[in-house]
């Protein structure tokens, strides 16, 4: 079960917007508003990027995809896992031992 969020998606966008609009630093925001500094100014970068503002980071939908597509690869590996561990079974099975 995931974590409940801390702040309200409502409470990110305007304290981002707000940021944008004045011009003021994001500490002073961040104090304004009662978030921390870190999570605002995480908040700011990836807005930023999802704007194309930032080339550094990843956007949101980017992000998204690439979660999408990691969990992917552990569904299919561990799927492979199991084939091989069936594949080694039944060879035991299909080739009785050889007398000496």
């Amino acid at each position: 079960m995931p974590r409940p969020k801390k702040y309200p998606d409502e409470l990110k966008e305007r304290s981002v917007r707000l940021v944008f609009e004045s011009g003021r630093p994001i500490a002073h925001v961040a104090r304004d508003l009662g978030v921390k500094y870190e999570s605002l100014r995480k908040w700011v970068r990836q807005a930023e990027a999802d704007g194309g503002q930032r080339k550094d980071l990843l956007t949101s939908s980017e992000r998204e995809h690439l979660k999408e597509l990691e969990r992917e690869v552990r569904e299919l590996r561990k799927a492979n896992e199991i084939l091989k561990a069936a594949s080694v079974f039944f060879a035991k099975e299909l080739d009785p031992p050889r007398p000496r």
